[in-house]
């Protein structure tokens, strides 16, 4: 008998200049199609969310970047969350407006953490996600802001207490070692978090085959798989891998 909360499975549309991409360790990026065709095609398919990053936000792409978001919307029925380029609430207006539910905070987060706390004071703390990009270093796990691109001094473990206690609604933690290499995810900092903090944690980072995500939910107790390229290209049907997870006993609405 299943316990608990269905497991989610989030489908992740990394946006640069207008399309989908997707590269490993945060780096070699290529092309993996419309994000408005393939949102559509997940929402279509049984995916339970959709996370939408402006990889390269910046001020220039801002209005590109609303207009995509609201197409985007437009097209599926399933909950959107959408991050890049957040620094005030004032972004975050003009992304609810354009059709998003939920916001995703990082960079801009662990530069002014109290960013987080006016989030959820004006909307509420289910709106407010907060994206940690971390990497297992030689001296510990550490947050990394940029795109990956600038190490900080910020602990992840800490990092992810802090952003709890300021009541964001959901952790999405991508393992910078992890990403797009398709060996599985970071279970063991993934239960860490899991067991340390009262909120949801979105694993992402690390899918490979069907089997990864039954392992992120059992050992990693993650509450949410997100990924990228398997969907993107076609290897694992997102349907096909709900049936594989109910079939082991993996709560999944399918």
């Amino acid at each position: 008998m299943f316990k608990g909360l269905a497991k989610r499975i989030i489908p992740c549309l990394d946006v640069k200049n207008g399309e989908t991409v997707k590269g490993t360790n945060f780096v070699n990026l290529r092309s993996a199609g419309d994000p408005v065709e393939l949102g559509k095609r997940y929402s279509e398919e049984g995916a339970d969310e959709l996370v939408f990053l402006d990889i390269t936000a910046s001020f220039e792409e801002r209005k590109t970047f609303t207009d995509m978001v609201t197409r985007v919307a437009e097209e599926i029925n399933i909950p959107f969350t959408v991050g890049g380029g957040i620094n005030e609430l004032a972004d975050v207006d003009r992304l609810l407006g354009a059709g998003a539910d939920k916001v995703s905070v990082n960079s801009a987060a662990l530069r002014n953490p109290s960013l987080i706390n006016d989030i959820v004071a004006r909307y509420g703390s289910q709106v407010c996600v907060c994206a940690i990009d971390a990497r297992l270093d030689d001296d510990g796990w550490y947050c990394y802001v940029k795109g990956g691109r600038e190490r900080t001094d910020r602990r992840l473990f800490d990092w992810a207490r802090e952003v709890s206690d300021r009541g964001a609604g959901e952790i999405l933690f991508t393992s910078m070692n992890h990403d797009g290499v398709k060996q599985g995810f970071a279970n063991e900092a993934l239960c860490q978090l899991a067991e340390e903090l009262p909120i949801p944690i979105i694993a992402s980072g690390g899918a490979g085959k069907r089997e990864h995500f039954l392992d992120v939910f059992t050992k990693g107790k993650a509450d949410a798989a997100l990924a990228a390229s398997v969907f993107h290209f076609g290897e694992i049907p997102i349907p096909e891998l709900k049936r594989y997870l109910s079939d082991n006993d993996i709560n999944v609405r399918l």
